[in-house]
């Protein structure tokens, strides 16, 4: 048996213990030590993940690389973790990220002095990049756990270090006033997610009770699913009903789907930019991710009865999330409710119950990701050298920083999925798979496209064009660490937006068994065009 996953999340986490040990001081060397070896952590980690994407084989297994070590035996409770197209796809994207967002945060976290020369917590810098490894470990675990017991534990544990990150290590910028909400935004977090975990450990021990009836006791994930395909196991439609209704409804708060998205904009608003990227294009991702892999697998019956009504929620939260976003005077908030319409998306697509859907909703996941990340990171740099998240402070920044308002432009054509760049090809895949079940869903969220391109543009012209304002001119352009941060972001962009089939090999297999734990097919064309044997159109 190999090793390879349970080395994959281990390090992060034994980094995370490491990197919280190291001695702590008020010295940049010592910052500047733990900074370090946290990084290398992520370094290694995402190498890691970079040899379980090279050794998965699109047309093997539905999980690859699967390993099992006995935790729970008298409730049949393996640590057992296994590497199917979608969740391999994600681990790649959280460990892309995550050194990317330390980079970005490098200096989010140093100990301010105090006017008598001391200075505030000296673990400060050791905690904040602690807790950053610690959610990376708490995510892969999630993509990679094929035990339903284990994904639970770490579904629930990774709410704890972000809800540290939110509360202690929140955005400075603006001073102490800026930031008087990020308690409240930290608690707003944590108690949405803990109500969406509790209500999903009620069906987990559902779930298990009625498996255990039928001689099935055990929370292994593809135990369950080929017992539910096979007949072996039946459960009561209403009682299904229920038990789907209980894992979605901890999916739909981590995603976050309308209505239960108000604690997204407060968390994303009140932390540094670095743990926004890792609240939206990471930990975010968990809850659309688990949608196909459990929602759908455990519980085909109730996905395709309850799927209309969830597709009208993802509608809403479309249109909802972008024309909010066009209001925003916050560029935080902003970037934040443009995220709830993006997770529209994603969860239409996972819904709609399409081949072309599903894939685009899961490249979704990724180039959302990627975009966002861009586009919030340069939106930090921007915050740090200004001192303010409101968009009337700022004004003519691409005269004095071409390259950052530059690096902002794209991402925020990305963001509107401009074609050429990754989240077109998601957004395209995801209407087109729509339409083709559902048409008028389909034709109204293509308005959320155009309403993206309000935002995002009206974002840049406020901030970057016109007169430079009197605070703005002496400000400086992105430095190399900085360019190191945004420079692969653009390039995936751009690399995905033209050759997304690296990802679509990967990804497609994994959907195309999806669907058939569903038992559904692609609708076939309203108006199909057969061939006569004489080589003409009928």
């Amino acid at each position: 048996m190999s090793y390879l996953l349970t080395a994959t999340c281990a390090v992060p986490a034994v980094g995370a213990v490491v990197t919280a040990a190291l001695p702590a001081g008020s010295s940049e060397a010592r910052r500047r030590t733990s900074k370090s070896v946290a990084l290398a952590v992520s370094a290694a980690t995402l190498a890691l993940t970079a040899t379980v994407a090279a050794r998965f084989q699109p047309g093997g297994p539905r999980y690859q690389m699967t390993e099992s070590h006995t935790w729970i035996r008298s409730f049949g409770i393996d640590f057992a973790l296994g590497a199917d197209g979608i969740g391999t796809v994600l681990i790649l994207l959280t460990a892309v990220l995550v050194p990317l967002v330390m980079l970005a945060s490098w200096h989010d976290a140093d100990p301010e002095p105090r006017p008598d020369g001391t200075f505030e917590n000296r673990r400060r810098t050791q905690g904040f990049f602690a807790l950053i490894l610690a959610v990376e470990a708490m995510v892969l675990v999630s993509f990679l756990a094929t035990d339903i017991f284990v994904f639970y534990v770490f579904f629930e544990a990774m709410l704890i270090p972000m809800y540290f990150l939110i509360g202690g290590f929140g955005d400075r910028a603006g001073g102490p006033e800026a930031g008087r909400q990020r308690s409240y935004a930290a608690v707003k977090f944590l108690l949405y997610n803990l109500l969406g975990g509790l209500v999903m450990l009620a069906a987990v021990i559902g779930l298990y009770v009625i498996a255990a009836d039928q001689n099935l006791a055990t929370f292994d994930l593809p135990t369950l699913t080929g017992a539910i395909a096979d007949g072996k196991l039946v459960i009561d439609p209403t009682a299904e009903k229920a038990l789907f209704l209980g894992f979605f409804f901890a999916f739909a708060v981590k995603a976050p789907l309308w209505p239960l998205h108000t604690w997204l904009p407060n968390a994303m608003g009140e932390s540094t930019a670095g743990t926004a990227v890792l609240i939206t294009a990471v930990v975010d991702k968990v809850g659309t991710f688990a949608m196909l892999r459990f929602c759908l697998g455990l519980f085909p019956g109730a996905s395709k009865t309850f799927a209309p009504a969830i597709l009208v929620l993802a509608l809403v939260g479309i249109v909802y999330g972008a024309l909010v976003a066009i209001g925003q005077k916050d560029i935080k908030r902003l970037v934040a409710y443009a995220s709830i319409s993006h997770f529209g998306f994603i969860i239409m697509g996972i819904f709609a119950m399409t081949s072309q859907g599903q894939s685009g909703a899961t490249l979704y996941m990724v180039n959302h990701g990627i975009s966002t990340a861009a586009w919030m990171l340069v939106a930090g740099f921007l915050i740090s050298r200004r001192g303010s998240r409101l968009i009337a402070d700022y004004g003519g920044v691409q005269k004095v920083a071409p390259v950052l308002a530059g690096t902002f432009l794209l991402g925020g054509l990305a963001t509107l999925s401009l074609p050429g760049m990754a989240p077109f090809v998601s957004e395209f895949l995801v209407l087109v798979g729509t339409f083709s079940r559902y048409p008028v869903i389909g034709i109204v969220a293509t308005f959320g496209i155009v309403l993206a391109a309000l935002y995002a543009l009206l974002l840049y012209q406020r901030t970057m064009t016109g007169p430079v304002k009197p605070r703005m001119e002496g400000m400086t352009d992105l430095k190399v660490r900085e360019l190191a941060v945004v420079a692969p972001l653009v390039a995936l962009t751009l690399l995905l937006g033209v050759y997304p089939k690296p990802l679509t090999d990967i990804v497609n297999p994994a959907v195309d068994a999806t669907l058939s734990q569903v038992h559904q097919s692609d609708p076939a064309p309203a108006h199909p065009v057969a061939a006569t044997s004489g080589g003409e159109h009928q």
